[in-house]
């Protein structure tokens, strides 16, 4: 059936590994998972901060001007390039350290990686706290994009190479938890700082050091993958942790899955260039599409700009704030309960129930616009209407965090082989932060323009993803990483070019290992007489 989910294939079933969950990995895991909280913290505090009148009226004056003034329309009031440069900036910088944080998560380890994000973040977060400019605002940003860009390329591989099989999906989307544990946070924070006149912003953007502190102390107590360290040569110490990780001694037939791995992954030099040929298609498809089909939910410019955007339909300016720490708490809600249920029930089943969910309550949303404020803007909210609207966003708000909000990072770093694992999640990082940029821009322009359609464009969008996911996405629940590649030899579409990679990558295995053993043979042992 089209798009179904996997079982076997022509090359047998999935192998089981031994072992399951320990409170080591347990504890590793969420350690690292903490490494959303600087995305997080990022994507709640800036919102709440550029509906601040006394940012406003230090950094951006003419917003402030418009704002308060009665003329504009109601949509367009806080459409200002400058104001949404702020904001946006960091996913430029995120773009290119998502890029160069491939390299270095594949040379040095995933821990390096984390470690780099955490140091930049904190510099970005003081420059931020302190500025006295737009410039020293701007450059504050982009410290913090480089640390964003390197957290979400290195956390969540680490998190799936980490955790058993059956598990891999509640773990993994911990770093989505962290992440709207950190929208949270901040709402709150901005809810308390937004009473303190002249320097509540301050506060705002300086506490993001303190989820920065947490991630580098957490990154410095990890220890490293076992993939990542046969990828280094450590084979020995790779065989400990996987045994400790595991919880028992017999872990030689997923290590030895590990090495061939590795092996193989030594042949491919170059992992961008690599990732772009044929065997490789599904993969580099689900890299590019799926953080760009997130994207197109809407909900992140709905994240960053929820106060602006409660105030716009007819908040106060405090009551704005609230309703986006709700929005933020149901979406953590939901987030908790896509991780007691994605392995049971898998990833496919989320992305279609979501997709539906989603689709429904943006119509809805649209339709209480258009009806109460129209194309002027000018029409205004009832008590009762406005209450509708904020119960629509979070029902909409909920579809997406058990769906395309977890899995969007959690389906793309399983499903690469070990030879572009780094390269791919840096392209799946990369397209993420790229959409985030253009739509973090052009939102509040949208809006303007859009009015209360704005939420049927996304809708659209909802409806088109869905049914890529439903035609083209197998499932992947409860297989080993390694394994992988049996998934898309067992899907309609995709195993044209799966059957390929597999041919490809069993001669080149066996060429690494002909050299391997060519070279032992040649190498005379000083042992004998």
């Amino acid at each position: 059936m089209a798009g179904g989910g996997f079982v076997s294939s022509s090359s047998g079933p999935v192998k089981n590994y031994e072992g399951g969950i320990t409170v080591f990995v347990l504890v590793t895991c969420i350690v690292a998972a903490t490494g959303g909280l600087i995305f997080g913290y990022d994507i709640g505090i800036s919102g709440g901060v550029t509906s601040m009148p006394s940012f406003l009226k230090k950094f951006f004056p003419k917003v402030y001007r418009k704002e308060i003034s009665a003329k504009p329309n109601d949509y367009c009031k806080f459409d200002s390039q400058i104001l949404t440069s702020f904001t946006s900036s960091l996913y430029i910088a995120g773009l290119v350290s998502s890029l160069s944080a491939s390299s270095v998560t594949r040379a040095f380890g995933r821990k390096v990686s984390m470690v780099t994000g955490g140091l930049s973040f904190f510099i970005g977060a003081a420059l931020n706290g302190a500025a006295v400019n737009v410039g020293m605002l701007i450059i504050g940003r982009i410290m913090l994009g480089f640390g964003v860009g390197f957290a979400n390329q290195s956390v969540p591989i680490y998190l799936s190479e980490m955790a058993p099989p059956k598990l891999r999906g509640a773990l993994n989307i911990g770093f989505q938890l962290f992440i709207a544990i950190g929208v949270v946070t901040a709402n709150l924070i901005n809810y308390g700082t937004a009473k303190i006149d002249k320097w509540g912003w301050r506060l705002s953007l300086g506490l993001a050091a303190v989820p920065a502190v947490i991630m580098v102390a957490g990154s410095l107590t990890l220890p490293e993958t076992p993939n990542s360290l046969i990828e280094r040569g450590q084979r020995e110490r790779a065989k400990a942790m996987l045994q400790r990780i595991r919880g028992t001694p017999n872990v030689q037939e997923e290590l030895d899955d590990l090495i061939q791995a590795s092996e193989y992954s030594m042949t491919v030099r170059h992992p961008f260039r690599n990732i772009l040929t044929k065997k490789y298609r599904p993969q580099f498809v689900m890299a590019v599409l799926i953080p760009f089909f997130q994207q197109m939910t809407g909900i992140n410019v709905i994240a960053f700009y929820a106060p602006v955007l409660f105030r716009t339909i007819g908040f106060g300016s405090d009551a704005a704030l609230m309703s986006a720490v709700i929005l933020g708490v149901v979406n953590l809600v939901s987030i908790i309960v896509s991780i007691f249920i994605v392995d049971k029930y898998g990833r496919r089943f989320l992305f279609l129930q979501g997709g539906v969910q989603m689709v429904i309550f943006q119509v809805i949303m649209s339709a209480i616009l258009g009806t109460k404020l129209g194309t002027s803007g000018h029409g205004g909210m009832s008590k009762g209407y406005s209450m509708f609207m904020v119960v629509s966003m979070c029902l909409y708000a909920a579809g997406f965090g058990w769906s395309w909000g977890p899995l969007s990072w959690l389906v793309p770093s399983e499903i690469f082989p070990l030879e572009i694992r780094s390269a791919g999640q840096s392209i799946n990082v990369a397209v993420n932060l790229i959409t985030t940029f253009i739509f973090a821009q052009v939102f509040l322009t949208m809006l303007c323009h859009f009015k209360y359609a704005i939420f049927l464009f996304y809708a659209a969008w909802v409806v088109v993803m869905t049914l890529f996911i439903y035609f083209f996405l197998p499932e992947t629940k409860n297989v080993p990483m390694e394994e992988m590649t049996r998934v898309w030899e067992g899907h309609w579409f995709w195993r044209r070019w799966a059957h390929h990679r597999a041919e490809h990558s069993n001669v080149d295995v066996q060429m690494v290992n002909g050299a391997h053993q060519t070279e032992s043979s040649a190498t005379p042992s000083h042992n004998k007489p």
